[in-house]
């Protein structure tokens, strides 16, 4: 299938910016004779044709925005939907949500649904299929039809768009800290595999503070698994072969999971071993004993990319430029560690 030309591969092409590209194929005035030949040119040998989608979101807004989630099991998207709808309506926005279910194909006829003209942009998160496949051709042919796109959380470099993350490496940087400081010795973590973001970005946080420390990096005290689906019999041969002191988990269903074997088989929460997960959910407050955790601000994130999102539909800018907002995390002491 022959790929389609975009204005940004034809101001690449002819070193020229996109707006002078934009302002020549119109035949404006401020440009100049010969660029607008030249421009024109390109155009007409290379069949560029104006995208008839992204010319109708310029000229008339729909005042809806696209939210697709890879679920709503996990507390910490309900509260960025909580944060994109509290913006966005207070900005005359209404917010449609789609759910991937950490499916590729689904999140693609999802985007292949609103990207029709119904929606003025889009906020995301990746399913864990997409960044496990590494195919992110229909990001790009949105991106390429001028819709603007804001990803948050589960991201990729290989899409230029504005990007919201929690710094995911220093979350997991200061909970493994915090069990070292605490004298713990056989730090464990229950993670997922590096294809998604988050994963690879809070073992990574979780290997430095290690390997800073005496104790040094032990491959045999992580666990990951193939997904964020919950595998309980793993997880139970995991903590019964390593006998860890404490455990770090990627998320908050691991890590209640965790603490409720660990009970089972006698231990003592946080005197035997101590927990510690991601997100400020409600499963973390009313667990027993409650679980400490890495907020990750779920709301707050969700605000700034509703802002992000608002702000690119509504400027008149012709020329592109993409910023990542990186929000910090902090921890939640509850009972599941020592105070």
């Amino acid at each position: 299938m022959k790929t389609k030309i975009t204005l940004k591969d034809i101001a690449r092409e002819l070193e020229v910016s996109i707006s002078t590209v934009s302002k020549a194929l119109k035949n404006s005035e401020e440009i100049s004779r010969d660029t607008k030949e030249k421009v024109q040119a390109f155009a007409k040998l290379y069949n560029y044709k104006p995208n008839n989608i992204a010319i109708s979101l310029k000229n008339k807004r729909t005042k809806n925005i696209g939210v697709v989630i890879p679920d709503i099991v996990h507390h910490f998207f309900t509260t960025v939907i909580r944060g994109i709808e509290k913006y966005a309506n207070a900005r005359g926005y209404n917010v449609i949500v789609c759910l991937s279910e950490e499916s590729f194909d689904k999140e693609v006829i999802n985007m292949e649904m609103l990207a029709n003209g119904s929606i003025d942009g889009f906020i995301m998160s990746l399913s864990s299929e997409t960044q496990q496949k590494g195919d992110y051709n229909h990001l790009k042919e949105v991106t390429e039809q001028g819709i603007p796109v804001v990803l948050f959380d589960r991201i990729t470099n290989e899409i230029d768009c504005d990007k919201v993350v929690i710094d995911d490496e220093l979350g997991g940087y200061i909970a493994t800290k915090k069990f070292i400081e605490q004298g713990k010795r056989k730090i464990a973590m229950i993670t997922t595999g590096d294809y998604l973001s988050v994963s690879k970005a809070r073992t990574m946080g979780y290997q430095k503070a290690l390997s800073e420390s005496s104790l040094g990096v032990n491959d045999d005290l992580v666990l990951k698994m193939p997904s964020m689906e919950m595998d309980e019999n793993r997880i139970k041969e995991f903590l019964e072969t390593q006998k860890p002191d404490a455990v770090l988990c990627v998320n908050e269903i691991f890590a209640v999971y965790s603490m409720r074997l660990v009970q089972k088989s006698g231990l003592k929460i946080p005197d035997d071993i101590s927990f510690i997960g991601f997100t400020d959910g409600v499963l973390s407050k009313y667990a027993n004993p409650s679980l400490t955790v890495v907020a990750q601000h779920g709301e707050k994130m969700g605000e700034v990319s509703a802002k992000m999102l608002i702000d690119k539909i509504e400027s008149e800018e012709e020329e592109e430029t993409y910023q990542t907002k990186i929000l910090e995390p902090t921890l939640v002491i509850r009972e599941s560690i020592n105070q």
